[in-house]
């Protein structure tokens, strides 16, 4: 017990680091251990934590993915645990071992930290690049644990990175996902709610939900950004005219002049954008102070009605890429255009399709499921802010797929490498996100809504909640 990633298959723990783990599965699933009355397993995991934890690694770990998964779940934990001081005292640790990251020449955090020598880490591959998604989804954890302790300096680090993403604005108000370490602008890359750009969009909500709407700021540059998003990167398919969002992809010609390409590409994680819409709407675009379940047209403004209609359409689109041998959703999918030369194709699909995907074939890595929450995050937002039963029968139905194709006889569930293949085969790997997020998202669409209710928490990109705050700290950007 205490490794980072499970193996279901092998019956095999791994860690990140030669150096060692920091229990990313034991303390990213605690808060879910504890909603659901696991009384047993929570002992374990509590004593865990007490004896065996440790931080004093002399390892690279991925700053972003430490901060959401292992400080979010320890910060979820005290709260959960009527603030057992365990959970706060190495939550401090731990942040402050974080900290050296953003000591950089404009305080964008370097990509990876070692956490025993306390030490900012470049990433190789990234030449002094950091991706957008990653340095603005540490606000919601670090701004908290400033709350708790009252010491501004973790709520300054992380506020400082979103006065440079906001002094470094593109005109249609949408991000790249890369950006200059150096001199903190957006570098020519993708624009995408996928990969490296979703949950930057996604805590530009959550930071001005998680103190109460009180920092304008952030519903300034959501409300830019969702514009951005509705403009340019919203689309509808050709056929059955679902809703989906594109990716624009740069393009460089023999002149090294630039162009920007439309691509009909929707990545699984994408999926959080639906539900993240709907609750926009009933935040940013109210016209009442308590909106009605479900609203009522009078109570959103114009901006709230488009944002909520386009969150429904894209669950809508979600859940019908549910429609495989399986019964999950594929990594990627791609959505039919008029131009793609696929009518000719004996196998022409009708709306989307697994990019590569043949009968008989090997599968590429776009058909694959890896227990992602996305799909099931946005239904939980949609059944608690609807009411409608609908997203109960999708979520069950996701939920049984899950249990028939993905579990492991021998405990765990896996990968599975193709979801239109029935039966199945597995990658020997189970990801943390399962019971922090996927398994957690399950248990609160069919609990009932006041546990946990979106009026008093902020859900973190890991689906570790936060009690939503008044603020007590202030900065200029503020």
């Amino acid at each position: 017990m205490g490794d980072d990633e499970y193996h279901p298959i092998s019956h095999k723990g791994s860690n990140l680091t030669n150096a060692g783990g920091i229990g990313y599965t034991v303390i990213d699933s605690i808060d879910t251990i504890l909603l659901m009355g696991l009384t047993t397993e929570y002992a374990r995991a509590r004593a865990w934590v007490t004896d065996r934890l440790s931080f004093k690694r002399d390892g690279d770990f991925n700053t972003f993915e430490t901060t959401i998964r292992v400080l979010g779940g320890l910060l979820s934990a005290y709260h959960l645990s009527n603030e057992d001081p365990l959970y706060l005292e190495r939550a401090v640790e731990l942040a402050d071992r974080i900290l050296p990251a953003f000591e950089t020449h404009l305080g964008l955090p370097l990509p990876m930290v070692n956490l025993g020598k306390r030490q900012g880490v470049f990433d190789k591959d990234l030449r002094g690049l950091v991706s957008t998604a990653e340095v603005a989804t540490l606000q919601l954890e670090f701004r908290y644990l400033s709350h708790l302790t009252d010491d501004d300096v973790y709520w300054r680090r992380v506020e400082n990175v979103m006065r440079i993403i906001k002094n470094a604005r593109l005109p249609h108000g949408l991000a790249s996902i890369y950006m200059s370490l150096f001199d903190g602008q957006y570098v020519t890359s993708a624009i995408r709610l996928g990969s490296r750009g979703d949950s930057y969009y996604e805590y530009l909500l959550k930071q001005y939900i998680q103190t109460n709407g009180t920092e304008f700021v952030y519903k300034d540059m959501y409300d830019d950004a969702m514009t951005g998003i509705h403009n340019h990167l919203i689309q509808k398919g050709t056929k059955s005219k679902m809703t989906y969002t594109a990716e624009l992809v740069p393009e460089q010609d023999r002149t090294r002049e630039i162009s920007w390409r439309l691509t009909p590409k929707q990545d699984h994680l994408v999926c959080f954008f639906g539900g993240s819409l709907m609750l926009g709407a009933t935040r940013t675009g109210a016209l009442v102070d308590k909106v009605s379940i479900p609203p009522l047209d009078n109570e959103l403004s114009p901006v709230g009605k488009r944002d909520w209609k386009n969150g429904v359409e894209l669950i809508k689109t979600c859940m019908a890429t549910h429609d495989t041998a399986t019964g999950l959703s594929p990594e990627i999918v791609h959505f039919r255009i008029p131009s793609d030369g696929l009518d000719s194709s004996t196998y022409a699909p009708a709306d989307w399709y697994i990019k590569g995907a043949r009968p008989g074939e090997s599968p590429p890595y776009d058909a694959r499921y890896m227990l992602r929450p996305e799909t099931v995050e946005s239904l939980f937002l949609a059944y608690r802010l609807t009411g409608d039963q609908l997203y109960r029968d999708h979520g069950w139905k996701i939920f049984q797929s899950i249990e028939k194709h993905c579990k492991i006889v021998t405990g765990g569930y896996a990968t599975v490498v193709n979801v239109d293949e029935n039966p199945v085969r597995h990658e020997d790997k189970m990801e943390t996100f399962l019971m922090s997020e996927t398994l957690k998202y399950l248990y609160l669409l069919f609990d009932d809504s006041d546990t946990l209710p979106l009026d008093k928490y902020v859900f973190n990109t890991e689906a570790h909640p936060l009690p939503i705050f008044e603020p007590t700290i202030r900065t200029g950007f503020s």
